[in-house]
């Protein structure tokens, strides 16, 4: 059975300063995110031992747990690449011009996204997304993981508003984080999935 495995970060850890640390990067990347790979793979191995003895009684617990892990290795996976040491500014083409769409500008977007994040209740994550059935883009909160996500989206970019991401430099200012990610946004990534998730 194929397992999941810990990406290697596109930069240095060290390569998001001064916006984000090398400390908070290694540790987030290197530790947190392991720990969901990990969770995940230990949670199919445990799924399957559950199958192999016809014992169910803990199935929903596991699926739980795998939901997490799992959507956890996910997201990190999109947000390690959703960022940049030359990253900011905004994007063009078909993804700004889709913004404008369903959004009425940039700007609004922006804020949008923005209090999305820093006021998601708890741990959790701020997300465009694009939605198939409406063939359009939405900003969604995530809480964990993988909860309050409408099923069917694809996101493009994500934004950690888990303490893990940001609490040994910004303290409790979630704000002050979620704005410095945008100078970090590689909008040549969240084009490329928006391409591909409307195609």
């Amino acid at each position: 059975m194929a397992t999941y495995s810990l990406p290697d970060l596109p930069y240095d850890y060290a390569a998001l300063e001064p916006a984000i640390t090398g400390e908070i990067l290694e540790l987030h990347h290197a530790k947190h995110h392991a720990a969901y790979v990990k969770g995940a793979n230990d949670t199919l191995e445990r799924l399957e031992e559950a199958r192999d003895k016809e014992q169910y009684g803990g199935l929903v617990g596991l699926e739980k747990t795998l939901a997490f892990n799992l959507s956890g290795h996910v997201l990190h996976s999109i947000f390690w690449d959703n960022l940049s040491p030359d990253g900011g500014d905004r994007p063009d083409g078909e993804l700004a011009a889709a913004i404008d769409e369903h959004f009425g500008s940039f700007e609004a977007f922006r804020k949008q996204l923005s209090t999305a994040t820093a006021t998601v209740q708890g741990s959790g994550w701020g997300v465009l997304g694009w939605e198939p059935l409406g063939r359009r883009l939405i900003v969604q909160q995530v809480y964990d993981h993988h909860g309050n996500v409408g099923l069917g989206a694809t996101p493009l970019l994500v934004f950690d508003a888990w303490e893990h991401a940001y609490y040994l430099q910004y303290r409790n200012v979630r704000p002050d984080y979620v704005e410095k990610l945008w100078s970090l946004v590689n909008w040549t990534d969240v084009s490329a999935r928006f391409t591909a998730a409307k195609g």
